[in-house]
């Protein structure tokens, strides 16, 4: 009997981290580029910087896809979505979007330049049926560069979300 109490027990065990995701969906609402360092204040917005928000993006919809997630059309939201200045801050805004598109799931991003050298990268994924946060890290890089802000990405990647 013990035995058998063992087995079901390990068979009923914690779903898999590709059952939490694979046939789900969500809404990506993207990466917020917050520049607070001199240099944005001086200089204003950098094209390398916009295409490494893009690249960065692509990352990670690219893993949510490769994990058997369906990002959604955020086209139905768009006019509420332009009024919205960082998704990831906006109150609950984006659990209110991705309801009424019908996702699983609401993702959200930011990236904060505080110099050339010191950045931080944030990247969060909410259940929308509850509103609770089920993934997220906030990953300090290093450099303004290609290379770190791939890396701080895949690391938040591969060691939180899809672990």
């Amino acid at each position: 009997m013990r035995r058998l109490l063992i087995l079901l027990l390990l068979l009923a065990g914690p779903a898999s981290a590709e059952d939490l995701w694979n046939g789900r969906t969500a809404a990506f609402f993207g990466l917020t580029f917050i520049d607070t360092s001199t240099e944005g204040a001086l200089n204003g917005k950098r094209a390398d910087e916009a295409e490494r928000i893009e690249r960065a993006e692509r990352q990670a919809a690219d893993a949510f896809a490769a994990h058997g997630v369906e990002l959604l059309d955020l086209a139905p939201v768009a006019e509420d979505l332009a009024r919205i200045r960082n998704p990831a801050t906006c109150g609950g805004c984006e659990l209110r979007m991705a309801r009424a598109l019908g996702a699983d799931y609401a993702v959200v991003g930011e990236v904060q330049k505080v110099s050339n050298l010191i950045l931080a990268m944030n990247l969060y994924v909410k259940e929308v049926s509850t509103g609770r946060q089920i993934r997220g890290q906030a990953v300090d890089i290093r450099g303004n560069t290609d290379e770190s802000w791939q890396r701080g990405m895949r690391y938040i990647l591969e060691r939180n979300i899809f672990r």
